[in-house]
């Protein structure tokens, strides 16, 4: 099958997912709708993308659709209560068909819900929709074809695509999409992800792209606002710009145009104006992190002046973020000349003093100079341990007495028994 699509960015697809009592409403209404689990790939489908929906109770999939907007949330409220608030309007090329046993389907073309669809299975997938009577000539044009039909018909019966066609082993990588993590131990074997580098790796303490990846989608969405007071080599830039986040990062001794000179003891922004804080902080003066001689970093942790400092930095995030938003803050502890430092524990009290916990997290190391055989060798025989991970603390700005007293919207919404 060759299609010579004349926008080639609009070749793309995406599997969106509901069950057989939710079905209806997602034709009645022209829309597909996600949760926060798979909302990084639903918010990159753009208008003319191919869709597809999978009916998890009966194993049928449904197409082939078209997206009529752009990804967007909220696009029709107080639907499906609220539950799936990443949104796209739908509208069908040609008549609707369902074809059985979808979840053996996506698993053998590579298929997930969680990524965009490659180009290769898309093509797979589309000739697999293409009715028998339909030459692939019209089928593509079919494709193609600029329409407003909103109109859904949906075929009675289900075709069963072990019999349709021969599928072929898809040996082309899809854009894989991380998943969020599920659990409080977060490992990420490298500094970056995906086909563009965010930060630099080589910079001293650089914060894994993936742990701000994991925390702008689980609490922002598209368009708000996060700063970094500490930006370091500019990771969270660079993340937040590609997950499409307003995004602000400040440091005291800049490496990078984008990056405002400023000391984090005083952030010039409005009071309760950001979505997100995150903070990756000097666990000490054990790192050269710039000659900056006002850089926190340039204070022992040993020192109770370091956390008075840094203190100071806590009380701005407080302030700069809306009420009910969240600080991740990350730091580790600290073991020189064999004198252990429990940085974390010292500063997660005085967090403590202005934020409500939401969770503490632990960050394997990976790309710490001493881990090496030759440092692992040492710390047995020495007798001393190698720091294995760091602390995130995700603390949360308390709700005022106002905000707290607000009664629930009213929302009327259906019920769906699982």
């Amino acid at each position: 099958m060759v299609i010579s699509h004349s926008n080639k960015s609009n070749f793309k697809g995406q599997i969106f997912a509901c069950t057989t009592k939710t079905k209806d409403e997602c034709f009645n209404r022209l829309l597909f709708g996600s949760n926060r689990a798979y909302a990084p790939a639903v918010m990159r489908v753009k208008t003319g993308h191919y869709l597809f929906l999978i009916d998890l109770d009966s194993d049928l999939l449904y197409g082939v659709f078209k997206a009529a907007s752009d990804a967007e949330m909220n696009i029709q409220s107080s639907v499906w209560g609220d539950k799936y608030p990443y949104q796209v309007e739908i509208k069908p090329i040609g008549r609707i068909t369902p074809i059985n046993n979808a979840k053996n389907l996506l698993k053998k073309l590579g298929i997930s819900r969680s990524s965009p669809i490659n180009k290769k299975a898309l093509i797979q997938l589309l000739e697999l929709y293409r009715p028998e009577n339909l030459s692939m000539d019209k089928w593509n044009k079919l494709l193609l074809r600029e329409s407003d039909d909103r109109k859904i018909e949906i075929s009675e019966e289900s075709k069963t695509w072990e019999l349709i066609s021969d599928l072929k082993k898809i040996d082309e990588k899809s854009e894989e999409l991380p998943l969020l993590e599920a659990t409080t131990l977060w490992d990420f074997p490298r500094q970056s992800y995906g086909k563009t580098p965010k930060g630099n790796n080589k910079y001293p303490g650089v914060t894994p792209a993936l742990l701000i990846w994991n925390l702008i989608w689980r609490y922002t969405d598209p368009g708000d606002l996060v700063v970094d007071p500490m930006c370091g080599s500019g990771t969270t830039i660079d993340v937040c710009k590609e997950e499409e986040r307003k995004v602000i990062g400040y440091d005291i001794n800049p490496v990078r145009p984008d990056i405002i000179q400023n000391d984090s003891r005083k952030i010039p922004l409005s009071s309760e104006s950001v979505d997100l804080v995150f903070v990756d902080s000097p666990y000490g003066d054990n790192i050269r992190y710039n000659e900056n001689p006002d850089s926190i970093g340039k204070i022992s942790s040993e020192k109770e002046i370091f956390y008075d400092e840094l203190e100071k930095v806590i009380e701005e995030c407080y302030r700069i973020l809306k009420p009910g938003k969240v600080l991740g803050w990350l730091i580790g502890d600290q073991w020189v000349q064999k004198k252990f430092t429990p940085v974390g524990f010292k500063l997660y009290e005085r967090l403590m003093n202005h934020f409500e916990t939401v969770e503490i997290i632990c960050i394997t190391r990976r790309g710490q100079s001493s881990n090496t055989g030759m440092w692992h060798n040492r710390a047995r025989k020495f007798n001393f341990f190698l720091r294995g991970f760091k602390y995130l603390f995700i603390m949360k700005k308390p709700l005022s007495e106002k905000e707290k007293s607000k009664k629930p919207r009213k929302i009327k919404w259906n019920h769906y028994e699982r």
